[in-house]
């Protein structure tokens, strides 16, 4: 796992000055790069305040990053990269326009260990505990406080949407 290079104060201090949020969070944290060294790179983030997955693959693109998107048939958790998640609620009933649902979306970074067997999941909510935390907490804890929080008319429930791998980046030297 590439060391985050934000601390919880950075994600606050970015989110008050110019609405750093989930999508640049889970991107700074794969690409292994500060809030601040990512934001240049945002296109136009900061007018709308939501990144979706037009600007996600743009900024990937702007970053130079090596990363493909998963096909639909193989939608889950990326290896390493980019999880797009659907919350699920009134919003993604049949008949609703597909723009209302993405407004009820949330990016995090995913990661497979293979000496473990588990994945991690990074996600801005979970900067207090270092950013990264195992699957089954973030599903188990995190996500039902979550949408207590911030969707409470979700239902419970959440699906992949998009998911990206991405190549980790080269470790540096210091």
């Amino acid at each position: 796992m590439i060391p985050l290079r934000f601390t919880a104060d950075d994600a606050q201090r970015a989110h008050d000055e110019w609405g750093a949020n989930c999508g640049p969070a889970a991107i700074a944290a794969v690409l292994g790069m500060t809030l601040d060294e990512l934001r240049p790179h945002l296109g136009d983030f900061e007018n709308k305040r939501y990144t979706n997955p037009s600007l996600m693959w743009e900024t990937l693109c702007r970053l130079k990053a090596t990363w493909r998107l998963r096909p639909r048939d193989m939608i889950g958790w990326p290896n390493y990269g980019l999880a797009r998640v659907q919350w699920e609620g009134p919003w993604t009933k049949p008949g609703v326009p597909a723009r209302v649902a993405y407004r009820h979306t949330h990016w995090v970074a995913a990661e497979w260990s293979s000496s473990t067997h588990t994945w991690a999941v990074f996600d801005i909510n979970a900067m207090n505990s270092g950013g990264w935390i195992a699957l089954a907490d973030w599903r188990d804890s995190l996500v039902p406080w979550l949408l207590k929080e911030c969707e409470p008319r979700a239902s419970g429930e959440w699906r992949i949407t998009h998911s990206v791998e991405v190549e980790p980046p080269e470790p540096s030297d210091g």
